[in-house]
């Protein structure tokens, strides 16, 4: 497969998965301000782009962090590359350049995605009623899914999009934890009531943990919450299942047996992988959750790194020319230009 082709699907299949996750972020902060006391909204809003790590640039734009500014900035802002319109647009460019590898069913959702999101820019009932419309965004992402999985041949092409969109999965889940964990930390007196208990109920939600926590643990509890999130190996959207299947597609991309590497990249996701195997949620809180989540955040983007130059970077190949008694010609490989853009994250 041509490193163009197996990037542009990694790249669709991450944006669709951001745009998601960023509708999920944002529903986070919906549902938590529904039982939120008074005159606490702006703090929880504040904390949401934190957790993006771009506070410096929406101070820029927009200073204050109110609902309407946070919602329009994540939501709608053109000119910030992880908006879920900025992701949504980038990945139908990206469905376009490969329309002759993924099916006509997928171009489809893709388009009608963008146009789903598009059209809202100027709808202002979305940012007097976003619920509704959040919803709709995670729905797309889920057909977007489904219709791949059913309509797409299992190869290499397949394999790399599912590899990109659990990338970007796992990191999502380890920021949404870290909102509440961290950014949202409630006072000693807070702990274990009612109040507490909500926002724990919150951040499941937000992952569509809830129904598949309680039928584990039953009652909500900070440390099984992480547990679940973190070092579930059966829940899709939890941390380490993303690392065990990207692996495997990773793997089945190259070819190299489960258990060794070949290249940097499966390097990087075994050793990240193998240390949530032998993790355990009550060293990681007696560490910092917050910490422990942080690093996490850095040794995935290593991997990302690692994926691209093994895989999407550009590279001269130097070939013998004995005919034209040259020793050595440089050969430039194909004319193609990643697009920098795409390998910005939250």
């Amino acid at each position: 497969m041509l490193s163009r082709v197996a990037d542009a699907i990694y790249w669709m299949n991450r944006y669709i998965e951001r745009a998601e996750n960023v509708a999920r972020f944002i529903d986070v902060n919906l549902h938590l301000m529904l039982d939120m006391p008074a005159g606490t909204a702006d703090q929880h809003w504040a904390a949401l782009i934190d957790t993006t790590g771009d506070r410096p640039v929406f101070a820029e734009r927009y200073g204050k962090a109110t609902k309407e500014h946070v919602v329009a900035f994540l939501t709608f802002d053109t000119q910030y590359p992880s908006s879920i319109l900025s992701c949504v647009q980038a990945a139908r460019d990206n469905a376009r350049s490969v329309r002759e590898v993924i099916s006509s069913e997928m171009w489809e959702q893709v388009n009608t995605f963008y146009l789903l999101v598009r059209e809202a820019v100027s709808n202002a009932q979305v940012i007097e009623e976003p619920h509704a419309f959040f919803t709709k965004i995670k729905t797309a992402s889920h057909l977007f899914v489904g219709i791949m999985d059913a309509t797409m041949s299992h190869g290499e092409g397949w394999h790399f999009g599912w590899l990109g969109r659990l990338l970007e999965r796992a990191d999502k889940t380890s920021r949404i934890l870290d909102v509440k964990y961290f950014l949202l930390l409630p006072t000693v007196q807070d702990v274990g009531t009612p109040m507490d208990d909500i926002q724990w109920a919150a951040v499941l939600r937000s992952a569509s943990a809830f129904e598949m926590y309680r039928k584990r643990f039953g009652r909500l509890s900070p440390a099984q919450v992480a547990d679940f999130l973190v070092l579930d190996r059966a829940f899709p959207r939890a941390m380490h299942y993303c690392l065990v299947k990207a692996e495997e597609s990773l793997h089945a991309i190259s070819g190299s047996p489960l258990g060794t590497f070949q290249n940097a990249a499966e390097q990087r996701l075994g050793r990240l992988r193998s240390e949530l195997d032998y993790a355990d949620i009550d060293e990681i809180i007696a560490s910092g959750l917050h910490e422990f989540l942080d690093t996490f955040q850095e040794k995935l983007n290593d991997v990302g790194e690692a994926i691209f130059d093994t895989f999407f970077a550009l590279r001269s190949l130097a070939v013998p020319v004995t005919r034209l008694s040259m020793a050595e010609t440089t050969l430039p490989a194909p004319a193609y230009a990643p697009r920098m853009s795409q390998q910005q994250s939250m």
